[in-house]
């Protein structure tokens, strides 16, 4: 077995995921908001805030897609070995991760139905860059409106047009993440 993938979880496993999920959630509920997030040193090219997410929600009952550079032996090992979570197909996944071109079409991931809207996908795109600045969004949890520096803008707008169905979004950078919900308006 290789030891490296025994390595980069959580040292102080609740207190850690504790923390990692107060800052998720934050990210979530203000969308737009960037949050500082660690705890985890997963193996190359994941940023430590994509691991830090994988650490604090994925676990044993979660399907988990991962695409082009991110679908590694090492990086399934590891989401395997500190969480638990299965690799599969991106039309069954609760969480996909990779850059975004990786993660087109959006139309392969679930969205959710009328009677269940949370079986949905949650994607984690990891970007270069990472600010508030850029795409103009507005909705639920923003005072009047807010900007992120999004990898593009008209799926995320098409995205919102389903309401309540959709895909809920985390992007990572370093040791940072913001959220967009489906309930965002872009734009």
């Amino acid at each position: 077995m290789d030891t490296a993938l025994l390595e980069g979880g959580f040292v102080d496993a609740p207190r850690q995921a504790a923390f990692a999920f107060r800052s998720i959630m934050r990210a979530m509920a203000r969308p737009g908001t960037i949050e500082g997030i660690e705890g985890a040193a997963p193996p190359s090219p994941l940023s430590p805030a994509a691991g830090t997410v994988l650490l604090a929600l994925a676990d044993g009952d979660t399907p988990l897609y991962l695409a082009g550079p991110c679908d590694t032996p090492d990086i399934r090992g590891w989401v395997g070995f500190h969480t638990g979570a299965s690799c599969g197909a991106a039309s069954a996944a609760h969480f996909a991760l990779g850059r975004w071109d990786d993660l087109l079409p959006l139309s392969q991931y679930p969205i959710g139905t009328p009677d269940y809207p949370d079986r949905s996908t949650t994607l984690i795109v990891e970007v270069d860059t990472l600010e508030q600045a850029g795409t103009r969004l507005t909705g639920p949890g923003i005072k009047e409106s807010a900007a992120l520096s999004l990898p593009a803008s008209e799926e995320f707008a098409q995205n919102n047009a389903l309401f309540p169905l959709g895909l809920d979004f985390y992007f990572t950078c370093g040791n940072r993440i913001a959220a967009l919900p489906r309930s965002t308006r872009i734009g």
